[in-house]
């Protein structure tokens, strides 16, 4: 059965019906859905509370070069994409994905943020413009959340807060990110590599790499497209992973407890 919401966001961009829709996998924030148009065009609807923000993102994301799929329109909770047939993660695809992240972080902001906050289901994510990153990477990112940890844990972040300063430079260059860039979120084509399900916001652009390493490695092939990056990088990679790594500790349980505390340990808290 077609969603009532999409039948009618179908009929009010498009002007006609969908006859069948498929689901794809998705995230927590949305339902996807292949769907199939009476015209037999096929096109990629997203349903869910937070469609008109990312709908935003994407176009910012246009507007800087990058590689994403064409908005072809937002109609209340529902964000049509065109369809774009997945393909295998070949050398590549991996050398354009690298490419199109490095156009997408020449785009820079005036500050650290965004315009709107977002969320991962429940988890917050605050946006709140700022002039200085290690102050928005403790009050924007690995703080907001912190009641809903155990005490040892809220501690040890509280502690390492304090010391962000030694840490993170102040003012990094103010790249717009896709935010929450993992394999997932790379969407592999036969005409080469796309983002998508951004979770954008202006800030440092070892943010997405440091997430594209929290759960696997991309080939040589990503860092040729990507190019060069600044010295010890590495270094600041598990403080950067630590927020999503708390995100999924807040959303899925203690089973990945030991993902952040393995964070904590190598920057010494």
């Amino acid at each position: 059965m077609i969603p009532h919401a999409l039948a009618l966001a179908t009929q009010t961009v498009f002007g006609c019906d969908a006859t069948t829709t498929k689901r794809l996998h998705g995230g927590d924030l949305s339902d996807v859905f292949v769907v199939k148009l009476d015209s037999g065009e096929q096109i990629v609807a997203k349903l869910g509370p937070r469609i008109q923000v990312e709908a935003r993102m994407l176009h910012a994301m246009v507007a800087a070069s990058a590689p994403v799929p064409e908005v072809l329109g937002v109609s209340g909770d529902v964000l049509f994409l065109a369809h774009l047939p997945e393909a295998h993660a070949s050398d590549t695809g991996w050398h354009a994905l690298g490419a199109g992240l490095r156009i997408l972080h020449e785009a820079q902001g005036a500050d650290f943020g965004w315009p709107e906050d977002y969320a991962f289901g429940p988890v917050t994510i605050k946006n709140q413009s700022s002039a200085d990153w290690p102050a928005f990477w403790a009050e924007r990112r690995l703080l907001p959340n912190s009641d809903r940890l155990q005490g040892d844990l809220r501690k040890r972040l509280e502690i390492l807060c304090r010391h962000l300063p030694d840490l993170l430079p102040q003012s990094p260059r103010k790249s717009l990110l896709h935010g929450d860039l993992w394999t997932g979120n790379a969407l592999f084509t036969q005409k080469g590599a796309y983002l998508i399900d951004p979770a954008c916001y202006y800030g440092d652009a070892e943010v997405d790499l440091a997430m594209l390493h929290l759960f696997g490695h991309p080939p040589p092939a990503f860092w040729d497209g990507y190019g060069p990056t600044l010295p010890a990088w590495s270094a600041r990679l598990p403080l950067y992973q630590l927020w999503p790594a708390l995100v999924h500790l807040v959303l899925f349980g203690d089973s990945y407890r030991p993902l952040v505390d393995t964070r904590l340990a190598r920057l010494g808290f």
